[in-house]
């Protein structure tokens, strides 16, 4: 019984100790969700802006008149960024993104090419029998995305962009009310005349017609080859960010989840202990009182009368 008793105490010791680290665990992932979703939220404004600039830019027919769009090559290459993450206890986020861009990559035309940003989901990419490049590391904090963004554009991107026959996509989790999330995708390139004529229709905040100031060709070149940089990045570093917030708030569901399990096996465990207790110290009791009774048993009886 004592063994067992020992035994016990080891594991609500053990059991306690791993809900301290849970909890730390948790509280981290709150904190770390809280300035994802600002950052996202900010980024949205940000992002707003730059299409109402790229907007302004192709209402100006002199730059931004819409062109056909030249046929395609059937054997273009498609350039996939997919965002997961480095770190595990997030449940099935990095399975979900990477399904999802399997998926959708098998479904469009031409030679798939990926880039994997997270140990994790580079993995799973990897077992799914693709062969990601990469992997870039997931970012720990709102500061790193942008050297990680940069990273991107130097070494994918930007050599993406050089080659007309080449389609890049971005696919990561977005998050959704609720501690939940959903994969998304998005075509980053080529910078098409459907994306021009779907800015050039965006609604415009006053009721006066944006104007460019200083509208010499050169400049206004300048200005739409600007947009056009800062588009990308903001797209990228939206995407990162969002990923990011979907993480933590994944991780932050599966320490609720691990912490209430912790709680249900350290009740069980106290009782199971209290109830072994007791029995051990009504077997104590029961071994007194059956001594007891067997040595008043064993006393002779007194046989003398009393004078």
């Amino acid at each position: 019984m004592s063994d067992s008793m020992a035994h016990l105490r080891r594991k609500i010791s053990t059991a306690g100790d791993l809900q301290s680290v849970v909890r730390t665990m948790k509280a981290m992932a709150a904190s770390s969700v809280e300035q994802y979703e600002r950052s996202v939220l900010a980024l949205h404004d940000y992002y707003h802006t730059v299409e109402l600039g790229l907007s302004a830019c192709f209402r100006n027919r002199t730059i931004a008149e819409v062109q056909p769009q030249a046929p395609r090559p059937k054997s273009e290459t498609i350039s996939a960024i997919v965002f997961g993450s480095d770190q595990g206890l997030v449940g099935r986020f990095n399975d979900v993104v990477a399904d999802y861009a399997i998926k959708t990559l098998s479904e469009l035309p031409g030679k798939p090419e990926i880039w994997s940003v997270g140990e994790r989901v580079h993995d799973r990419l990897a077992d799914s029998g693709t062969q990601p490049k990469g992997p870039f590391p997931v970012p720990n904090s709102v500061k790193g995305i942008a050297p990680l963004v940069g990273r991107i554009q130097v070494e994918t991107i930007t050599r993406q962009m050089e080659n007309n026959s080449t389609t890049v996509y971005l696919f990561h989790n977005r998050p959704q009310p609720g501690s939940l999330y959903e994969p998304v995708a998005q075509r980053m390139l080529p910078l098409d005349s459907q994306w021009q004529e779907r800015l050039t229709k965006l609604p415009w905040p006053t009721q006066k017609l944006p104007e460019i100031l200083n509208s010499e060709s050169a400049s206004e070149t300048e200005i739409l080859q600007s947009l056009f940089h800062e588009y990308l990045f903001i797209s990228l570093f939206r995407a990162c960010a969002e990923s990011l917030a979907s993480e933590n708030a994944s991780r932050l569901t599966a320490m609720q989840r691990a912490d209430k399990n912790i709680d249900e096996l350290l009740e069980t465990l106290h009782t199971t202990f209290h109830r072994q207790r007791q029995a051990s110290i009504d077997e104590e009791l029961f071994d007194v009182v059956s001594g007891f009774e067997a040595l008043s048993s064993k006393r002779p009886a007194s046989t003398g009368k009393q004078t």
